[in-house]
């Protein structure tokens, strides 16, 4: 028997490819990219990189919620940025989203993201012991 689980909220964007918002195996708990959109029209949301990065923010949130964790339990984070002059601005909304111990991270940059985007996240997290 797996102890794999899919992890799906409505307070943070459907799937749009085939694949699981998150799916938890054991206390870890594996977040896909998400990017800035609206979990209620699934548009991205207006707004410079800044309401980007806050809206990734809060839909890895949603998602971190519903698998009983908060974004402290996050451990690793990896981020996606079009353009790498956008890192002190993601650096300060990441600060308004997590505490310290930070998670590990890595900062990429990349050519392009889905549906326009200019940032999208992904993580890692444990709950419990």
């Amino acid at each position: 028997m797996s102890n794999k689980a899919i992890i799906n909220t409505d307070k943070a964007p459907a799937a749009i490819g085939p694949y699981s918002q998150a799916i938890k195996a054991g206390n870890t708990v594996y977040l896909s990219g998400q990017i800035p959109l609206d979990p209620a029209t699934m548009a991205l949301v207006e707004g410079d990189i800044e309401a980007q990065t806050r809206q990734v923010f809060n839909n890895l949130k949603a998602v971190c919620e519903e698998a009983a964790g908060t974004l402290q339990d996050v451990v690793k984070l990896n981020l996606y940025l079009v353009d790498l002059d956008n890192f002190a601005i993601v650096n300060r909304v990441m600060e308004e989203f997590f505490a310290t111990p930070f998670p590990a991270r890595a900062a990429v940059g990349v050519r392009a993201l889905p549906k326009g985007s200019q940032v999208e996240a992904e993580a890692v997290m444990v709950i419990g012991d």
